[in-house]
């Protein structure tokens, strides 16, 4: 871990009839603008995704307050960079208790312009202290910046919600303008709260919360008729109750939203069998460094990955190589070569065709409107539990685009036609590797576990809430942001000629 600097330092003030001179000296320090370690913080906090009877979407419960939040501003924008310090001072200054995290390369331009440490990690371990500490991710700028930072959980099981700001070029998956920042944080971070405002605000409430922190966890409250042990009723977290403003919970019943979207699990393997996720790089110097995948014997693997030796180091260690995960897709195509790739295409185990065609694109319903659409495949709700093969310019106009259910198997097999080319392979744009014949990308869809505690997997969005009056039933509310970006951004079936 590199040395974090820290700039400040230390004052001397006059104080006129103090001393035999008439002044007195005594030492000041100026804000601390640091960059500490995230090891330093608590774990993460998991919130839980509850189904509700109005709605297709989830509902977002902290059993507490988040108390770490992973800002990630879009690169390379100062506009964006002076928001990013806006929001930050913001949070920093009303919720008492919170910690931010940014990645290593914005922390070290952005924390002069912060009079409070902030934290981040070394890009080598940024993937792994991230997922143990972050309670929420903001992200603010186009889907680039999302998928950024879904990147950095890729090779982990599940990942904190994201709370989006549209503030780049294309924001089809950004929920809130940035102008909504302050209702935005201040709703996702009160979600759960068990009780409502004016019960949050009475002396009663704040003496019971302050009881609450000298309780023992899990405090039992009693015994009922039959003998058992009775759980002492929730009480409202000191950590809720010290947000300035009257602002606070929205009780029980009034909760942010969560649409879980869907991943795929990728697995690439070499001629030989093995799997070799490790050796996927990022894309490009200018994005973050994500970091080689880390071996986990928790890994989400399931029967796409067998227990394999290592393909780099040859070493059987013993542990099954990470999945890696997609939000948008993963590509396979021609390249820099003349001729078009040939690839034997599998599901569930049966061979479906021999594509010959400049690529081929295996989507999510998410990235339906990414690469997907450009390559003329259908547009598909992110609620639909889908995997979606599309072709890119395929030599036979009879291989049309294909939507499949969730849990199938796609492998996608490099033909010996080839002529022994190289090609890229490609997941969400973030990290890449060439296959040569032989070799195998082994695609399924993610599962959504559902546990006592909620749902788990996938990638949690917090959901703007329907502005429409009369959603009784919530099904406005399932899908005003993605119509609204049908229309607003995609100009669909717009008339001729309007702009």
């Amino acid at each position: 871990m590199p040395n974090w600097h820290s700039r400040g330092g230390v004052g001397t003030v006059a104080i006129a009839g103090a001393g035999p001179r008439g002044a007195r000296c005594f030492s000041v320090s100026a804000p601390r603008r640091q960059i500490l370690d995230v090891s330093m913080l608590p774990d993460r906090i998991v919130p839980h995704y509850q189904q509700t009877a109005t709605s297709s979407l989830l509902a977002l419960h902290w059993p507490q307050p988040p108390r770490t939040i992973l800002l990630m501003p879009k690169l390379h924008a100062p506009k964006v960079t002076l928001s990013a310090i806006e929001f930050a001072k913001h949070v920093h200054g009303n919720y008492p208790g919170l910690h931010l995290v940014f990645e290593s390369h914005v922390a070290r331009n952005i924390h002069e312009a912060l009079p409070f440490p902030i934290y981040t990690a070394d890009p080598g371990v940024s993937t792994e202290r991230f997922a143990r500490k972050i309670d929420l991710i903001t992200t603010m700028g186009g889907d680039g910046t999302i998928l950024r930072a879904a990147s950095l959980f890729s090779t982990h099981n599940s990942m904190p919600p994201i709370l989006s700001f549209s503030m780049g070029t294309l924001g089809f998956l950004g929920e809130w303008k940035f102008e909504e920042y302050k209702r935005a944080f201040r709703e996702c971070y009160m979600s759960g709260c068990p009780v409502p405002v004016e019960d949050l605000v009475s002396p009663h409430t704040r003496a019971a919360a302050a009881a609450a922190t000298n309780r023992q966890p899990r405090e039992s409250g009693g015994q009922g008729d039959n003998g058992m042990a009775v759980a002492a009723p929730p009480l409202p977290s000191p950590s809720w109750d010290s947000v300035r403003g009257n602002g606070k919970c929205m009780g029980l019943n009034r909760t942010s939203k969560i649409l879980l979207r869907n991943r795929l699990r990728v697995g690439i393997y070499d001629s030989e069998g093995r799997n070799i996720n490790e050796q996927l790089n990022p894309t490009s110097v200018s994005e973050p460094d994500l970091g080689a995948p880390p071996f986990s014997s928790g890994s989400d693997a399931g029967d796409l990955t067998p227990p394999l030796r290592s393909a780099v180091s040859g070493v059987d260690n013993g542990r099954i190589p990470p999945s890696l995960h997609a939000i948008n897709e993963i590509s396979i195509d021609r390249g820099i070569h003349p001729h078009l790739a040939i690839l034997d295409i599998y599901v569930n185990g049966h061979h479906l065709t021999e594509a010959v065609a400049d690529g081929i694109l295996i989507s999510t319903p998410t990235g339906s409107t990414a690469y997907s659409l450009s390559a003329g495949g259908s547009i598909v709700h992110p609620l639909v539990k889908s995997i979606l093969i599309t072709p890119i310019s395929p030599r036979s106009l009879s291989f049309r685009p294909l939507v499949l259910p969730l849990h199938t198997k796609v492998v996608l097999r490099l033909s010996k036609r080839n002529r022994g080319r190289e090609l890229p392979v490609s997941i969400d744009g973030k990290r890449r590797v060439g296959v040569t014949i032989g070799m195998e990308v082994r695609v399924e869809g993610e599962r959504l576990e559902r546990t006592a505690d909620g749902w788990r997997g996938g990638v949690p969005c917090v959901i703007r809430a329907s502005s429409r009056a009369g959603d009784s039933d919530g099904t406005a509310e399932d899908d005003d942001s993605w119509v609204g970006g049908l229309n607003g951004l995609l100009k669909f079936n717009y008339p001729l000629g309007e702009h």
